[in-house]
């Protein structure tokens, strides 16, 4: 029971600590975590999804 107890005040701290900060600086750490997030198609097959849309391109532009 105590492990509940020690994630709810966990949980309350990390609210309190969030609603101190204004609301541009949490806006700005958003946009920084989603920059440097990958894509889901890089992030799971690494970097075949590239190599693969890359080839498909060239092979297009090469029929023409």
């Amino acid at each position: 029971m105590s492990s509940f107890n020690d994630y709810v005040k966990f949980l309350t701290q990390q609210a309190v600590i969030r609603m101190d900060q204004p609301k541009e600086e949490r806006k700005s750490k958003r946009e920084e975590r989603r920059a440097e997030k990958q894509s889901f198609p890089t992030q799971a097959f690494g970097i075949i999804p590239m190599g693969l849309s890359l080839f498909w391109k060239s092979r297009k532009s090469n029929k023409k």
